[in-house]
């Protein structure tokens, strides 16, 4: 049975820079609770009850409140592994994600409202990570009916000044995209869009959905696991998917991992257990979902 809380809100503050960015585009916090009361300290947890996911109620493909994200289905298989039953806990992936679910406690409660993170990058200090259980890359994506007929990022370089010249070439603000269209001398035509935006109903497929459908841009270079979720999902024009390899200066590949709170280093050891036990089941999943999956050198599985 999946039940379902919604948080309070609070006041924002910032992560840094570099993993904002990242985060923004990324999303999906598991936890774990007991029934009706919230979280305890997982080390002092006699018996796990409930699985409980911390996620966004409208970021796909990570996760909504139909269940159609992919980490609304990993947290599914998670908590199948465990034996427990899944209880989400609703919180948008916008600012203070890790503060106001792992971490939150409210004044005179022994328990938080989240045990668990998932879709957090590799080595992130503000929680004790688990190994990776995916690596992927920002992605170009243009219409077939372009004529670009490019499969990587140094063939698209190599069209000639006169077609580069007249692409109008999507991208979120702050992202490597921005600095890789810098580093080849293309920011002037980039067309940039918000990281974070005000408007509730927006989310990042957007830029592909409709604006390269409708050839607002010619090309959008966007984080892989959004690309490839949304590419698919267009049917009214072909749209081909580019993985893209880092190249110095510009880091295009990230691995991501699940997080706990540090010093609970058994429960860690737990759900790294069943990320291992579950790591064909969870590709597969990926793969469902369009996500571009990559080795440790960023190149193409």
């Amino acid at each position: 049975m999946v039940q379902s809380q919604r948080p309070k809100s609070s006041r924002s503050n910032k992560p840094a820079p570099a993993v904002r960015a990242l985060l923004r585009l990324l999303a999906a916090v598991v936890v774990l609770l007991v029934p009706g009361q919230g979280s305890l300290a997982v080390e002092d947890t006699v018996q796990m009850r409930v699985l409980s996911v911390c996620q966004d109620p409208g970021n796909l493909p990570f996760s909504n409140e139909a269940g159609e994200g992919f980490e609304n289905q990993i947290a599914t298989l998670m908590a199948q592994r465990m034996g427990v039953p899944l209880q989400t806990y609703w919180y948008p992936q916008r600012m203070n994600v890790v503060r106001n679910t792992i971490r939150y406690k409210l004044p005179g409660q022994s328990y938080y409202r989240c045990d668990l993170l998932t879709g957090v990058p590799a080595g992130w200090g503000p929680v004790s990570v688990t190994k990776p259980y995916y690596r992927s890359t920002y992605v170009l994506v243009y219409p077939k009916d372009l004529g670009l007929g490019v499969d990587s990022g140094k063939a698209f370089l190599a069209l000639t000044e006169d077609r580069l010249s007249k692409l109008k070439i999507g991208i979120y603000d702050r992202t490597p995209a921005t600095a890789w269209l810098q580093k080849h001398g293309l920011l002037d035509q980039a067309v940039p869009y918000r990281t974070m935006n005000a408007d509730p109903s927006y989310y990042p497929g957007r830029i592909i959905e409709r604006d390269l459908v409708q050839r607002k841009i010619d090309v959008a270079v966007i984080w892989g696991p959004i690309g490839g979720y949304y590419a698919q999902r267009v049917k009214d024009r072909e749209l081909v998917v580019v993985p893209l390899q880092s190249e110095p200066g510009v880091r295009f590949d990230y691995a991501i991992a699940m997080g706990v709170r540090h010093g609970e280093p058994q429960w860690r050891g737990r759900v790294q257990a069943v990320i291992d036990e579950a790591q064909t089941d969870i590709e597969r999943i990926l793969r469902d979902y369009g996500v571009p999956l990559v080795d440790e050198g960023g190149k193409p599985r």
